[in-house]
């Protein structure tokens, strides 16, 4: 295996975590890995716009606000949205960079990318996170302790599994059992020169 892609779902899980609990995050604290050359370049900035992106859609929830301050909100999720997809995709590239040429006759393609699954861990612990909150809160019912409780087990049940799927098709990948290719996300909504609604408005 290339030394850049000796990663495994763990430590990136525990990427994840570690950056949720610091209180800074995602405003302030510093990322580790915005200069280096590593996968967790990639995989950290995609974790920050998550985390921006799961921050802005509470705040575009709220009831009591004005219309324009939840315009503010939808804008941001907009822009947030779209960072995450593109570090999806330098994720793929990343590794499709670096996995051997060589696809073994009888390899099978995976429709979901590593980026993609690496995308889905980054949600999976924010909604841990946020789950086991809850099932810390003080003045509410006991039932809401316990339904939270047991959505945490079950999203701790997917993350395993997910971790599980990504630690194989990595390996499977660099073996050429399986392969995937880059996905590339073309939204055209974000786009001035594809959106009929903005480039109207020049």
């Amino acid at each position: 295996m290339h030394d850049t892609l000796k990663v495994k779902a763990q430590e990136i899980i525990g990427l994840h975590d570690a950056y949720l609990l610091n209180m800074a995050w995602p405003d302030e604290s510093e990322m580790k890995y915005q200069a280096s050359d590593s996968i967790f370049k990639f995989i950290e900035a995609n974790h920050l716009f998550n985390t921006k992106l799961w921050n802005e859609e509470d705040l575009a929830r709220r009831q009591n606000v004005s219309d324009s301050e939840i315009t503010k909100n939808k804008r941001a999720i907009d822009k947030f949205n779209q960072s995450r997809n593109d570090f999806i995709e330098q994720i793929d590239s990343f590794i499709l960079e670096r996995i051997s040429n060589t696809i073994l006759k009888n390899a099978k393609q995976n429709s979901e990318t590593l980026g993609a699954i690496i995308d889905r861990l980054s949600i999976l612990s924010l909604k841990i996170f946020h789950m086991a909150k809850q099932t810390r809160r003080e003045n509410v019912s006991e039932l809401h302790i316990q339904t939270c409780s047991k959505k945490l087990e079950i999203l701790i049940i997917q993350q395993n599994d997910l971790c599980l799927c990504f630690d194989e098709l990595l390996y499977d990948c660099m073996l050429g059992l399986r392969y995937i290719k880059q996905y590339k996300q073309f939204k055209m909504y974000n786009d001035p020169n594809l959106n009929p609604q903005l480039y109207a408005e020049k």
